[in-house]
């Protein structure tokens, strides 16, 4: 394979919502902390997530709603994050990921993207006049090394990695709630299929393991076959 193998990982509401409410001041980890009977059960999640891939891919607009133009630095860890993004993080938010990551990778087709400021001897830059994930994946595992990558970005970049055949594996946490709203960000979001001939364009999924969490959570993990 010339590119990462690849995991959607997400943590969902039963009826496949990946943020709380459609504004982007709504957010599941700001939100499911403070709201009786998903709190008790989240921290399996992040518990969880702490077991996944040591590179992460991830988005600037996600990133940006949680807050990193704003917060102060961490301390290094061992995870590489891509960040696909073009207008949402500032160089607070660049120098954020590098302090914080082994390597820090920045997707954009934005010439003038703040990463060209920030100088860190781990920020790397992918420019692309036009977006091609698989063009980006190819490079990030022949020239960065990156052999699987978690992917947890938001619904419409997740509906590229599908369209485009790019997803291997997926692991999803389901919490116990209904969120609902037709513009509230779900797992799957972007373009639709409006024909029968773009029926391939589905994702095919095999389930490898089902398992019953605590306080009413489940862990779904399915193999993309198709």
């Amino acid at each position: 394979m010339d590119r990462p193998i690849t995991t959607l990982f997400m943590l969902m509401s039963l009826d496949g919502k990946i943020s709380t409410g459609a504004s982007d001041d709504l957010d599941v980890d700001k939100d499911f902390p403070k709201t009786d009977g998903l709190k008790e059960g989240l921290h399996q999640y992040y518990e969880i997530e702490q077991t996944t891939d040591l590179w992460s891919f991830n988005t600037g607009r996600v990133q940006a709603k949680m807050g990193v133009n704003e917060k102060p630095f961490p301390d290094k860890g061992p995870v590489s994050f891509v960040l696909l993004d073009n207008s949402h993080l500032t160089e607070h938010g660049v120098t954020y990921f590098c302090k914080k990551s082994k390597d820090l990778v920045i997707i954009t087709s934005n010439r003038d993207h703040p990463a060209y400021n920030v100088k860190e001897d781990n920020l790397h830059i992918i420019f692309q006049e036009e977006l091609s994930l698989k063009d980006a994946l190819h490079e990030l595992k022949d020239v960065y090394g990156c052999e699987r990558l978690t992917v947890q970005s938001g619904g419409t970049v997740n509906g590229l990695f599908l369209r485009e055949k790019l997803f291997d594996y997926v692991d999803i946490v389901v919490a116990p709630v209904l969120i609902g709203g037709k513009d509230t960000a779900s797992l799957i979001d972007g373009v639709s299929i409006v024909s029968e001939k773009e029926l391939s364009k589905l994702g095919i999924l095999k389930l490898i393991d089902c398992t019953v969490l605590n306080d009413s959570y489940v862990r779904l993990r399915y193999q993309v076959i198709g």
